[in-house]
């Protein structure tokens, strides 16, 4: 019988989507769940949004689109980055995906040959670790752990660019810790990098709205433009705006990997639907005010979180400054029992506390942080609190 391709052998289901799935088995069996596990804002975009993709609808033409992008994306795009600092791009830079996962994915088909090294820190975004096993390349993490705020250090990066990795991929803020860099962090991060002119620079800051207490978003090519033509942006529609399921992603970034992205598209996607680039165009280009109210919503929340984990003995917990996580270190749990059942690491944790109280977090694990869970605190903020207090109980009940 024909055999599957190897590469299938190295793609494994989303550990995410395992422990949402489980929670949707028990809160349909008439379970009371709350689930801090997936990482969806939460909340929809604005009527702007909708009033768009209804008039496209309207206008609709039936033909393909651009490989590249709709130019009234591409412009809104620019508009966009411009704003947050990156000045010069022309549409010759840039180029779309079906959501920031796919865009990710064209860039490691693009860049990484098998074999090639890739470099990120843990705790990272499960997908890294998937895409890079999937092309074949050679996945070189460094870990930056609680004691370090899961921060990725200078003499960290400076080591592992030492080893000329292909590409050095990046996220800003973090996923899954909410960790943001200041100006200064990115300033010495971009300072290593210069002296490392052969490795790719890939930065996924698909929370660059997303940021709280003033700290403001950073990025290397603001810092140090001289890293522009080595270094590839992405961005999404998804978190910002309440819209991941319309799956738009872009890039932004030399004309040479643009064009490279955009001929993979011709092969993989052709293009993004003409519906659901009006409606991106009005998400960039039209009011900012729901993402704004959002943001400050989910900075109070990061609050209410911090200050309830803060208060359970043992647990640590680097005060996140964006997206919507937090990243408790749990390993105080482990080696202890709950209701008589054994917790011998992150797995064991969160599949007692679903158990036990109803409530969905994924193991750090999953992330490349076996010492911690990560908690998306954008359920409804009625159910905030009764989750905290359940997480509070769960760890007041070990013995």
């Amino acid at each position: 019988m024909p055999q599957l391709a190897q590469r299938v052998g190295r793609a494994k289901p989303s550990a995410i989507m395992v422990i949402a799935e489980k929670a949707k088995q028990l809160k349909a069996s008439g379970r009371d769940i709350i689930s801090f596990s997936i990482g969806v804002p939460n909340f929809l975009p604005g009527e702007h949004v909708y009033a768009a993709a209804r008039e496209a609808l309207l206008h609709d033409s039936g033909q393909y689109g651009s490989n590249r992008g709709a130019e009234p994306l591409l412009d809104a795009f620019l508009k966009h980055i411009e704003a947050l600092g990156f000045t010069g791009y022309g549409r010759k830079n840039l180029s779309i995906g079906i959501g920031a996962k796919q865009v990710l994915y064209n860039l490691a088909e693009a860049l990484l040959n098998e074999g090639d090294e890739i470099c990120f820190a843990a705790p990272y975004w499960t997908t890294y670790r998937d895409i890079a096993d999937i092309v074949g390349a050679k996945a070189n993490v460094m870990p930056c752990g609680s004691d370090q705020n899961y921060k990725l250090t200078p003499a960290q990066l400076d080591a592992a660019l030492a080893r000329k990795p292909k590409v050095f991929l990046f996220n800003n803020p973090s996923n899954p810790t909410g960790m943001v860099y200041t100006g200064d962090e990115i300033a010495a991060l971009a300072d290593v990098l210069l002296k490392h002119p052969d490795t790719w620079i890939v930065t996924d800051d698909i929370y660059n709205s997303m940021v709280f207490d003033g700290i403001g978003y950073h990025n290397f090519a603001i810092a140090r433009p001289e890293l522009r033509e080595r270094l590839i942006f992405v961005d999404s529609v998804s978190k910002t705006y309440g819209m991941p399921g319309w799956r738009v992603g872009l890039i932004a970034g030399p004309e040479s990997v643009a064009t490279a992205v955009t001929t993979l598209n011709s092969n993989h996607i052709t293009s993004v639907p003409e519906v659901i680039t009006a409606a991106a165009v009005a998400a960039f280009a039209g009011p900012q005010d729901i993402p704004q109210a959002k943001c400050r919503e989910f900075a109070g929340k990061r609050d209410l979180v911090v200050a309830a984990l803060a208060a359970i003995p043992g647990v640590i917990c680097p005060r996140p400054q964006g997206a919507f996580y937090a990243f408790p270190d749990i390993s105080v749990a482990f080696g202890k029992s709950h209701g008589g059942v054994k917790i011998n690491n992150d797995v064991d944790f969160c599949a007692a506390l679903l158990e036990a109280k109803g409530v969905a977090c994924v193991p750090g694990s999953a992330f490349g942080e076996p010492r911690a869970m990560r908690i998306s605190y954008t359920c409804p903020t009625a159910q905030l609190a009764p989750g905290l207090a359940r997480i509070t109980e769960f760890f007041a009940e070990l013995s």
